[in-house]
């Protein structure tokens, strides 16, 4: 009898164990751990036997080899047809990039300005905001990069060219934009601009500081303004005017000179530009209409403008509600990027995991390596856009 107590008295503890969530979760989350494994491994396993019996090798060998093929824009490296195919990602990754900052930039514009004009009481201003939102939000974009490339630029004349002054000459074949020419001394003036940031920035930390502890506000806008300005062009007289531009001049068969920016580009950066900015207005609009109105009318009491209350007032504390969504359509722009294969524009989806794959087969390594790439990218603008989440988030005292 004492002994069958003890054998019950023993079990307790291990059904109890049982009884555990955190015991059960910790099991259960083991063996799927133990699962993924086993399947990432038996599915890497297989790719590598069929590459294997189709006398492929794996590896990442190939990064090495000559591709063999040209693009059609390569602004930031010296790109041949007998460039490796290791040069072919980093021009597909610059010219991703390239496309994302850019359009980032203007989208943002654009998306705050029609945001605020959805709420404007002029009648004309905000019915026009509105049919913009709706109208770009629900057209898909690839059908909107088919209408700028092929129903706006295509249409364009071939040989002319339409004078945009100093923006250069456009027609059917892209933008012949000034081209900088740099001489001896013009990275003093890129020095100049980056001491100038620098500069601002501590300044801005001061200013903020003596806000804080007396209540007088420092024009940190102007100040940084005019160093950001000032110094680069203090350094270009300075050096002799290293830096000259060479202008597109009109030719018989279209301009001449000039850098040239071809349409593909322009078509996607128009096209992703307006289809974001569509969704990042009804986003600060959104932000806008959270701030409590109590804030306006207290501004309007204290006899500040329309314009100063929107600048100081609404729009800093909207940003505690605008930035979380708005890094979503920042990280949707950027994934949107790789469209460009419709049309034909050499970005990383297009030249690496397209042409490149399929001459050479190796499509585990490069499409594991276009994958990690358009992850490190989203998570590098998560990580910054939280940051600044945070630094302009409320901080309880």
């Amino acid at each position: 009898m004492a002994n069958n107590s003890a054998t019950i008295a023993d079990d307790k503890p291990k059904v109890a164990l049982l009884n555990d969530p955190k015991v059960r979760g910790s099991i259960v989350q083991a063996v799927l751990l133990i699962f993924i494994i086993w399947l990432v491994w038996s599915m890497v396993g297989n790719a590598a036997d069929n590459l294997a019996k189709a006398g492929i090798a794996s590896g990442f060998d190939f990064l090495g080899r000559t591709a063999g093929f040209g693009v059609n824009f390569a602004p930031f490296m010296d790109y041949t047809e007998t460039s490796t195919y290791g040069d072919v990602y980093w021009l597909g990754l610059q010219n991703t990039l390239l496309l994302a900052i850019i359009g980032v930039f203007f989208a943002t514009i654009l998306g705050f300005l029609v945001g605020v004009a959805r709420l404007s009481t002029n009648w004309v201003i905000g019915k026009i905001a509105y049919w913009y939102v709706e109208i770009l939000r629900n057209i898909p974009l690839l059908l909107q990069i088919f209408i700028w490339y092929k129903g706006v630029l295509a249409t364009l004349p071939s040989r002319q060219a339409i004078d945009l002054g100093a923006l250069g000459q456009l027609n059917s074949k892209g933008l012949f934009a000034p081209k900088p020419v740099f001489a001896d001394g013009a990275m003093n003036i890129v020095w100049a601009l980056v001491a100038a940031v620098v500069i601002t920035f501590f300044i801005n930390r001061w200013a903020t500081k003596r806000q804080m502890a007396t209540g007088e506000r420092f024009p940190t806008f102007w100040t940084g303004f005019g160093l950001i300005v000032g110094l680069p062009l203090i350094a270009y007289f300075a050096m002799g005017q290293p830096i000259s531009a060479e202008y597109p001049t009109a030719g018989n068969f279209g301009p001449r000179g000039g850098m040239q920016v071809i349409p593909e580009f322009i078509a996607l950066l128009l096209a992703l530009s307006t289809y974001t900015s569509a969704f990042i207005a009804e986003i600060v609009r959104a932000g806008i209409l959270a701030v409590n109105k109590g804030q306006t009318e207290a501004s309007y009491a204290l006899g500040m403008r329309a314009g100063p209350t929107l600048r100081l007032v609404v729009i800093p504390q909207a940003l505690r509600v605008i930035i979380p969504p708005l890094t979503s359509q920042f990280l949707n722009l950027t994934k949107n990027s790789s469209l460009a294969v419709a049309i034909a524009y050499p970005d990383l989806t297009a030249v690496f995991a397209g042409t490149a794959l399929n001459q050479t087969g190796q499509a585990v390594e490069i499409l594991l390596m276009t994958m990690l790439t358009y992850l490190a990218l989203s998570l590098i603008t998560s990580l910054f856009m939280n940051w600044y989440n945070s630094r302009m988030s409320l901080v309880e005292r």
